[in-house]
């Protein structure tokens, strides 16, 4: 069966998620749907991570088997015209080996975290960034993010629900900078436990508000306890931006 990579958009606000759940919207299930409807197979696709509901994504992968060999451009379109009432749209879509997978060939995955840093609320922006007023100090939590850098056992920035089978991690990049009134926060990894991300980002804004220290996020890294954690950021800023291959 031939096999095709999809790259997908998605605006996380309407769907419980990206994993398929009975009863309720999820992104897998509307690009199901959509493959059901365009050659009539009742199919399971397979995505690199499986986002919360509520996190969106520019470069989310997945992958699906169809038994047609069906030019690239075909399915891309087809799917993207049965999408059109959904949130979700395939940006690309390339034929891959029988062996590739979405998920288990990646090889690193990238995530931005972005906060408007303003007193006015957010009316375009609202539910795709986090709102925080008072002012942050972006280098003070660039120098707390830099303590996150390296292999660490990351139980302190782990969700009780995790189901990796273990805490321990390598965190190859993490940045932050401000973006006229946002600021960005970028995390790459081979994987991520979950909320990782947003576990970290709630500790930064700790640094970036002034009440921690870059020595503080050390410490909590180090206690390797979750009650060690700053507040989990909302998952309204958060964007699975790319997936990376060999």
């Amino acid at each position: 069966m031939p096999r095709y990579r999809l790259t997908l958009e998605y605006d996380g606000g309407p769907y419980a998620g990206f994993q398929a759940q009975e009863g309720l919207p999820t992104v897998q299930g509307a690009v199901e749907t959509a493959i059901q409807a365009f050659c009539g197979q009742r199919v399971r696709i397979a995505a690199a991570g499986r986002t919360d509901s509520g996190v969106h994504a520019t470069g989310q992968v997945a992958h699906v088997d169809l038994e047609k060999d069906w030019p690239a451009a075909t399915v891309m379109n087809a799917l993207n015209a049965h999408l059109i009432r959904e949130a979700v749209a395939v940006l690309d879509c390339v034929a891959v080996a029988d062996d590739w997978h979405a998920r288990f060939s990646a090889t690193g995955r990238k995530y931005l975290y972005r906060i408007l840093n303003r007193p006015g609320r957010p009316a375009l922006e609202r539910g795709r960034v986090w709102h925080v007023r008072k002012p942050l100090d972006a280098e003070a939590m660039q120098a707390g993010a830099t303590r996150l850098i390296g292999h660490h056992d990351f139980t302190t920035f782990r969700d009780l629900a995790c189901q990796s089978k273990s805490p321990e991690k390598t965190l190859d990049v993490a940045t932050v900078r401000r973006v006229g009134e946002e600021v960005h926060l970028v995390f790459e990894a081979r994987s991520f436990l979950h909320r990782q991300v947003r576990s970290m980002t709630g500790t930064l804004v700790e640094v970036g508000l002034g009440r921690w220290s870059p020595e503080d996020v050390s410490a909590a890294l180090e206690a390797r306890d979750r009650a060690a954690c700053g507040p989990v950021s909302p998952s309204d800023g958060l964007y699975l931006t790319g997936v990376t291959y060999d």
